[in-house]
């Protein structure tokens, strides 16, 4: 073989093992989330920035209902997805069960800006919601308004429509603050306490909603006067032009929370682009697009949410201290569990 031709063919093999060698270095990893507006948004504001910035090729999965596959790849040993996006109560759950990777916060730095009761060994708080109580306008004017859990229990100060959600959580919360449980004495839940408050209003309850959809159309078509329902499904109605109000004192704010699945083909990747998904910039991306509030502190520090846009969501300093935050252990708990149970009977019987 010539000596240009021994060249020719060592720089296509060196070629040929850089090639490789990149391409192994570059790895990938799948996010879930729950799809939808909401993960079309976070893909936009948070999931691909941070993909780009770790140079890491981003999969996408998506599922409203992940924990049953998340627990069968696990036990499978078949472990296919890396960083989930679940409620906090699914991550607290998981972890019990052994589902998940405990964080390895060396390489998740940006979990030190979480509040504590936001974060645990193996779940860190990534973006917030909140129920709240919203009425129709034209129903209730000026400044006599329902603004309080029990102004809604009210039924002779404030008659008209009502509808609650058809599950515990939060009511059962709910139903406490209108009986006069402090908001920071709220856990443990007295359960008893919470049901004997719903049986008083429960005759007046002319919808138990299932869904986030119907309880907006509940109170945009009128069906209704007052409700509980989610922030972002209110502020959508009022968009659309419905005569609609809120406010977030004392509702109840719930958290999504992310988790990497035990035995993750990508352990390493996987932290790092947690560690990204909460970094305070692209969590202030998130609430420019969709009606979620970021959990980091110092996403409202960055200059990226104006004022106004601050105003309207759950997690602003203004907004977080006037809330009860959901207790997503006591949730998680045997007594939480049996009080799901009990929401069965309650709903069924008439």
């Amino acid at each position: 073989m010539s000596t240009l031709r021994t060249t020719a063919f060592q720089l296509a093999s060196l070629a040929l093992f850089i090639g490789s060698a990149t391409q192994a270095m570059a790895e990938d990893i799948t996010f879930v989330s729950q799809g939808g507006a909401y993960q079309e948004a976070q893909s936009k504001a948070i999931l691909e920035p941070a993909a780009k910035k770790l140079g890491l090729t981003l999969k996408q999965d998506s599922s409203p209902k992940a924990y049953p596959i998340i627990k069968t790849q696990v036990e499978s040993g078949k472990v296919t997805w890396d960083v989930v996006d679940l409620p906090t109560g699914d991550c607290i759950r998981g972890e019990a069960e052994g589902l998940f990777e405990k964080l390895d916060l060396a390489l998740i730095p940006n979990a030190a800006q979480i509040p504590d009761s936001l974060k645990d060994e193996y779940s860190v708080g990534y973006i917030s919601y909140s129920t709240v109580l919203a009425y129709r306008t034209d129903a209730f004017k000026g400044a006599d308004v329902p603004k309080t859990w029990a102004d809604f229990w009210d039924t002779k100060k404030y008659p008209g429509q009502r509808s609650l959600r058809n599950l515990p959580r939060p009511t059962l919360e709910i139903a406490l603050l209108a009986d006069g449980v402090p908001m920071d004495k709220l856990y443990p839940l007295d359960v008893d306490r919470a049901f004997r408050k719903l049986e008083q209003i429960k005759p007046d309850i002319a919808t138990w909603w299932t869904s986030g959809g119907q309880s907006a159309q509940l109170i945009s078509d009128g069906e209704v006067d007052m409700i509980q329902a989610w922030n972002g499904r209110i502020t959508a109605v009022q968009a659309a032009g419905a005569p609609v109000a809120f406010d977030y004192n004392q509702g109840v704010l719930e958290t999504n929370s992310l988790c990497v699945l035990k035995g993750s083909p990508h352990k390493v990747a996987a932290m790092k682009f947690v560690n990204e998904a909460i970094d305070a910039k692209l969590q202030a991306a998130l609430p420019m697009i969709i009606d979620y509030g970021p959990l980091n502190p110092e996403a409202f520090k960055t200059g990226v949410i104006p004022a106004e846009r601050e105003a309207k969501l759950p997690s602003a300093p203004g907004n977080i201290s006037r809330q009860a935050l959901l207790s997503a252990q006591w949730w998680a708990s045997e007594a939480g569990v049996k009080a799901e149970e009990r929401w069965l009977s309650f709903v069924q019987k008439k």
